[in-house]
């Protein structure tokens, strides 16, 4: 079976969204590519091969033959901050010229980073707005509608200085988007460099041919006008396209720079180094106020670690000698001395960069569609504005009069506002979840979070810590320090899972600590060991019953703590029972929140565990669940999920064990907890790096309000070439006298460009769950049945 592989490729110089079709059209006609899409908000081309047929380097170069810029590497491998002058990734081999390109990398902005791209778009903008300002008033409108009457320098004609003036617009200003046109044909396709460029082209090359004739009426204002216009738009496009990058920047600055690594035979020798040096096994040491470069292992030395820029953890992090520490997280209080055990691209950082990137790149399956309709857009707007000149000089309108309503019709239809409508409200709101933890794989879980309607979670490690807590403590005969000194001394020796509950639990009441002897495990049944010359049992009812020991009145107290689904362990002291220790798993301090959460996002919850019925009960209601589902076997949870999607529901399943993927997988919407199996992790659409079941609730609300605005910019973009195109092909000038000059239509066409990018920018301020709801919503221990 081949195998096929999945690259993402650093594609500089696409200006916008219409210019995604010229490279995907080329990517998807070369032998070996399965599948290819662009992305112009990010600059990337994500393309799906089969390596035996075709290699990255020739990726690359089919990208270059389109006039774009592009590396034969992966983005994931060498992280390039869309917004930044300098990147992270080494230079293309090759020689380079004065401008930053390679031998391959052609194009006005081959090479170029986005922010040199926008710094060179205003540069353009400037220069066309500066000359179209005479031109305007040379112009028939400057002198009869705003009454203009300087004389022209050198006495030349008004249409002959507006053509000399021109020229630094057309050949400067506007190449980019004949160079733009040229690359589309090229590859077989239209954009809106295309529509641009036949409207600049077709008033200006008019207006050339009549001031070489000697008469008629130029509209070389018109040609500059809409330039300048349409330049305006790009500018404002990239500044605002660079905002939605904000999430990748922040990212890509929490690593530090720099690491300190000892080296030397006694580890002595404090050496400072680029953090990209630091491999595998070297041991640095992190000061207090220091960011951790990379994740690894303490190996000495005791502090508090704030983890929030990289998991969204609010508090800062015990840490000591075996502690698991992150790259980029903040070192507090002492110093620590981290042996490194992932670098590069192998850190939890470089991990979460990598799938953010890949949410951003890939395309939900609305834009599929809105692609498709932009490309028939552009061919409607061609032939509508031939249609429009025949129609007008048919009706006696004269060439200039319908050459202005075809171009007009030509300029407004542009379908960029389409093209940037989900993209970028993609970038917002993956970058958004990125920021409190929450990662969307790809923008179908991003598009498919908002539907979801029924959350099923697991309740062990999702709902609950997954660890047991003691709740009660019943004593009899003797006083609950002692009974709890001669227990701890016996589960110290135990390596059952309840043993290390009871002895944190006794050091928490800072009972003394005893040394037993003579330990010996009974299995199924208990222990049994000697403390301070005096026999003790630590066990269940069947121990008790083996070892003679009468229960009395502690019988009645283990039955009422074992119907509450709690787990109760009996103890015996010299042939007498004297005491019942009861224990539960803990329930997570917002598993409460997370579920009023859901309800108020109108979405039922059910619990999904293998429990006993009374113990999943118990819990339920205490967390206001509404469907408990128990007693269920590990292989059988797919099925109940795929019952509830039988019933119509929209299912997103949370869990974090290897029994749960086969249940993530299933749902329309795996969700792991970040703190569970590589395994469970791996299957699903979202992971929550807090391990917080309240980002559950999170995720769904940033989902819904990415949607909502996609819908709003779909919406806002369909509706507005609906409405500007009959305004624009002259259609109410008969009875209203209602025109629109091609530079107003340039003018209104970048702005709804703008007005879509700053839509999308609007999504950073949707009301998020507060991380601080975990800590208020603190709660009891409840109850688990073991």
């Amino acid at each position: 079976m081949a195998t096929h592989l999945t690259d993402t490729l650093q594609v500089e110089g696409m200006l916008r969204s219409s210019s995604e079709p010229a490279v995907t059209r080329s990517l998807r006609r070369r032998p070996g590519v399965l599948a290819a899409d662009t992305n112009a908000v990010s600059q990337t081309a994500t393309v799906t091969y089969d390596p035996s047929q075709t290699s990255l380097e020739e990726l690359s170069g089919w990208v270059r033959e389109c006039g774009y810029h592009c590396e034969g590497r992966s983005v994931p491998d060498h992280v390039c901050d869309p917004m930044s002058d300098s990147h992270s990734r080494p230079p293309a081999d090759g020689p380079q010229d004065a401008m930053g390109h390679g031998e391959h990398g052609g194009g006005h902005h081959g090479g170029m980073s986005m922010a040199a791209m926008a710094r060179d778009m205003r540069n353009r903008f400037v220069a066309a707005a500066v000359l179209s300002v005479p031109i305007l008033l040379f112009s028939p409108i400057g002198r009869e509608v705003l009454g203009f009457t300087a004389a022209t320098p050198f006495g030349l004609r008004d249409d002959v200085l507006s053509l000399l003036l021109s020229l630094p617009v057309i050949f400067y200003s506007a190449w980019i988007f004949y160079d733009g046109a040229w690359r589309a044909l090229r590859a077989r396709t239209l954009d809106m460099m295309v529509l641009v460029a036949v409207a600049v082209s077709a008033g200006w090359l008019y207006s050339l041919g009549v001031t070489l004739t000697g008469g008629g009426e130029v509209f070389y204002e018109a040609a500059t006008v809409l330039t300048a216009f349409v330049l305006l738009g790009h500018w404002f496009e990239m500044r605002a396209r660079g905002g939605a990058n904000d999430a990748i920047r922040s990212l890509l600055q929490l690593a530090p720079p720099m690491a300190v690594v000892l080296r030397g035979p006694d580890r002595q020798e404090q050496v400072e180094v680029p953090t990209a040096e630091v491999v595998v096994g070297d041991v640095v040491l992190v000061r207090p106020g220091a960011k951790i470069p990379v994740d690894g292992v303490v190996v000495h030395g005791e502090s508090e670690v704030d983890e929030s820029m990289v998991t969204g953890e609010s508090l800062p992090v015990a840490k000591s000698e075996g502690s698991d520490v992150i790259g980029a997280s903040v070192n507090t209080t002492g110093t620590l001395r981290v042996r490194a055990s992932k670098v590069g691209s192998d850190t939890a950082l470089a991990q979460i960069v990598a799938m953010v990137q890949e949410a951003q790149n890939s395309k939900a399956p609305g834009q599929r569609l809105a692609d498709r309709a932009a490309f028939w857009l552009v061919l409607v707007a061609l032939v509508g504005g031939a249609l429009t000149f025949g129609v007008w000089f048919a009706a006696g309108a004269g060439v200039e009069m319908a050459l202005l309503f075809a171009i007009t019709v030509v300029v407004i239809t542009c379908p960029d506002a389409l093209g940037l409508a989900t993209p970028t409200a993609i970038m917002v709101g993956s970058g958004l979840g990125a920021r409190r933890g929450v990662l969307f794989k790809n923008a179908t879980a991003l598009e498919t979070s908002a539907r979801i309607d029924t959350a099923v979670m697991d309740k062990t490690g999702t709902l609950t810590l997954g660890r047991p807590e003691v709740t009660d403590v019943v004593v009899i005969g003797l006083a609950e320090p002692d009974v709890l000194r001669l227990v701890a001394a016996v589960e110290r020796e135990s390596e059952h899972p309840l043993a290390g509950a009871v002895v944190a639990y006794a050091e928490g009441r800072g009972v003394p600590s005893a040394v037993a002897a003579d330990f010996r495990n009974v299995p199924g049944h208990g222990a049994v060991a000697t403390v301070e010359g005096r026999r003790v049992l630590v066990g269940n009812r069947r121990l008790m019953a083996a070892q003679g020991v009468e229960l009395g009145e502690l019988a009645a107290h283990r039955d009422d703590l074992s119907a509450s689904g709690r787990t109760a362990v009996l103890v015996a002291v010299d042939g007498a029972a004297v005491a019942v220790v009861a224990m539960a798993d803990a329930v997570r301090p917002s598993a409460a929140a997370a579920v009023a959460a859901l309800h108020e996002a109108g979405v039922q919850v059910v619990m999904l565990t293998g429990d006993n019925e009374q113990t999943a009960r118990r819990i339920g209601d205490q967390l206001g669940i509404d469907t408990v589902i128990a007693e269920v076997l590990p292989g059988d949870k797919a099925a109940e999920v795929s019952r509830l999607q039988g019933a119509g529901r929209r299912v997103a399943m949370v869990g974090d064990g290897v029994n749960d993927a086969p249940a993530l997988a299933q749902a329309d919407l795996g969700v792991a907890i970040g703190a569970g199996t590589d395994v469970a992790i791996e299957t699903a659409d979202v992971v929550l790096m807090r391990s917080d079941p309240l980002d559950v609730a999170t995720a769904l609300r940033i989902g819904r309000g990415t949607l909502r605005k996609m819908r709003q910019n779909l919406g806002w973009a369909i509706g507005y070439n609906a409405i500007a195109l009959p305004i624009a092909a002259g259609v109410f000038e008969p009875a209203f006298g209602l025109v629109l000059r091609p530079e107003i239509a340039a003018l209104s066409m970048s702005g709804s460009s703008v007005l879509v990018a700053v839509n999308a920018l609007l999504l950073k301020r949707l009301r998020l769950p507060e991380p601080a709801d975990a800590v208020r919503a603190g709660s009891r221990p409840v109850t688990e049945a073991r």
